[in-house]
């Protein structure tokens, strides 16, 4: 065998190996969940009819959607949950939309002595997205809307 052809084929078994590999990797990252197109609202209850806080998202991963948690909190109350926290609050239904990403609606019905103890303004939604392979995505201000009377 000539060197001419020894020397190439080194270097392109070299490439194919890196290549194979480099796809390997590709192929074995898994992606975190992706929380898109967020919006929240507030109606607020009459004498005839309930309120509602509802909140609505499309979520994503490759791995398919396993559980959104979502819960809404007032700007004034300075809270701020965290990812952990997250993990204890109600869960959104999440319908497939599409190969691997879901419409999740989350609603919360008001009865007017309900939306009475609720604090005016500005109110945020945050949001622990988990995959059926386990990742998860923390959105700590998914969505905000306004609460009036």
């Amino acid at each position: 065998m000539s060197k001419h052809v020894l020397v190439p084929s080194a270097i392109g078994l070299v490439t194919l190996g890196a290549l194979a590999a480099g796809g390997y990797a590709m192929a074995s990252t898994a992606t975190e969940p992706t929380v898109e197109n967020g919006s929240a609202g507030y109606v607020a209850p009459s004498r005839k009819s309930e309120g509602k806080l509802s909140f609505t998202a499309d979520v994503s991963d490759d791995s398919g959607v396993r559980e959104v948690r979502v819960i809404a909190w007032p700007a004034s109350s300075e809270l701020d949950p965290t990812e952990q926290e997250l993990r204890y609050v109600d869960k959104a239904t999440c319908r497939g939309t599409s190969d691997g990403t879901s419409r999740c609606t989350y609603t919360l019905k008001m009865t007017q002595r309900d939306a009475a103890d609720l604090a005016e303004g500005t109110w945020y939604v945050s949001v622990l997205a988990t995959a059926k392979d386990g990742d998860t995505t923390f959105v700590p201000r998914a969505a905000t809307f306004d609460v009036t009377r």
